[in-house]
């Protein structure tokens, strides 16, 4: 009898949406079809690996996610829910519910989109593994309606069992099926930063390893190309000599630094400028990062809050999928009760202060109980 009221709801048509573009001929329209490419998931993986300071903010975003715990109405399902957490395959290597809510949240902050998929066990009592789709191998389409979302494989074709693979999509772009990468917008200003590094790169190449111009002029104004040659090569071996050596000419002989005259460019202010973009869109404070800028303890404990707030969001994106698994697991085992996520406190700031907060409190505590006895 359950069974058959959960197909009903399964099967329930989703209602129309009146705003959203009519289909014509049975085909969707060019605007739900726009769909993230190739060329763009490459561009934003080698965004990461080109900016460190990119690669290093995803990684603190999802490190300070935090953990969850599951809290069940059944003691049974309890037990259950508590083993699928603590136990359960993510990918080839991984275990635990953690690992795969920080690979999935990392495929979503980086491609704006993460694909999940549940193998349950050969009975089906549970699921046994998860798995995290790379972006380039699922296509992403609209259902028969805005609000249905179809996943599909890398050739077009349907996946054998669509109730077993989910999909979550950042900031979904309205009219689309994308979602909107954490990285977005930064390329161009990347390109700069890149390009600044490159040419401080070569210029270091330039002056750094100093190269030396040696001009000789004779006394006697005979200049032979055979005097050229032999200083050429009592220069060579007074620079390349691994003691200290001396360079002994006859004549007037002229040695300058190339490119002594003119000064290394500062990049200091448009590496900073450029620093902030990044900083300002991906929403890590600076003092996490490494970067020791300065800043007063006020503004450092409003941008720890800023950034409380930017996890709770990330929290919200991801739970729907975690929601959706444990409520599988817990079907497919035979629990039908119902469960709640209950994340832990996201707290950033010092030990010191912690510790002095709660005295505090314990001191407010022991006064008000003094007064009111």
């Amino acid at each position: 009898m359950f069974g058959r009221k959960k197909r009903e709801a399964e099967c329930k048509p989703l209602p129309a949406v009146q705003t959203a573009p009519r289909l014509a001929g049975g085909l969707q329209p060019l605007l739900t079809l726009q769909a993230q490419s190739h060329a763009e998931r490459a561009l934003y993986a080698a965004l990461r690996t080109a900016v460190p300071i990119v690669d290093a903010a995803i990684g603190k975003i999802v490190r300070l996610l935090g953990t969850f715990t599951v809290v069940t109405d059944d003691p049974l399902a309890q037990a259950a829910a508590d083993r699928f957490v603590r136990e359960v395959q993510v990918n080839g290597s991984a275990q635990g519910l953690a690992a795969f809510v920080s690979d999935y949240l990392d495929s979503m902050l980086t491609y704006g989109e993460a694909v999940g998929e549940m193998l349950p066990d050969a009975a089906k009592t549970g699921i046994t593994a998860l798995y995290t789709a790379d972006p380039d191998d699922v296509r992403i389409t609209q259902g028969s309606s805005p609000l249905d979302l179809n996943i599909l494989r890398s050739d077009g074709k349907a996946v054998d069992n669509p109730s077993l693979v989910f999909a979550s999509l950042l900031r979904q772009k309205r009219g689309t099926v994308r979602g909107t990468p954490l990285l977005e917008g930064l390329p161009f200003v990347s390109e700069i930063l890149l390009r600044i590094f490159r040419s401080l790169k070569t210029n270091w190449e330039r002056v750094g390893d100093v190269r030396f111009a040696v001009t000789y002029d004779p006394k006697d104004g005979c200049f032979s190309e055979e005097s050229a040659r032999q200083i050429a090569d009592e220069w060579k071996r007074a620079m390349r000599s691994e003691t200290v050596c001396d360079f002994v000419s006859v004549g007037d002989v002229h040695v300058r630094v190339i490119g002594a005259e003119q000064p290394m460019p500062d990049c200091q202010v448009p590496v900073r400028v450029l620093t902030e973009q990044l900083i300002a869109k991906l929403g890590i404070p600076p003092f996490l990062l490494g970067i020791s800028w300065s800043s007063t303890e006020r503004m450092s404990a409003q941008q720890a809050d800023i950034l409380t707030s930017e996890l709770e969001y990330y929290r919200a994106a991801v739970e729907p999928a975690v929601r959706r698994v444990l409520d599988t697991h817990l079907r497919l085992a035979g629990y039908a009760g119902g469960f709640s996520l209950e994340w832990e406190d996201i707290n950033l700031q010092d030990a010191v202060e912690l510790s002095q907060a709660r005295l505090n409190n314990a001191r407010a505590a022991q006064l008000e109980k003094e007064c009111g006895g």
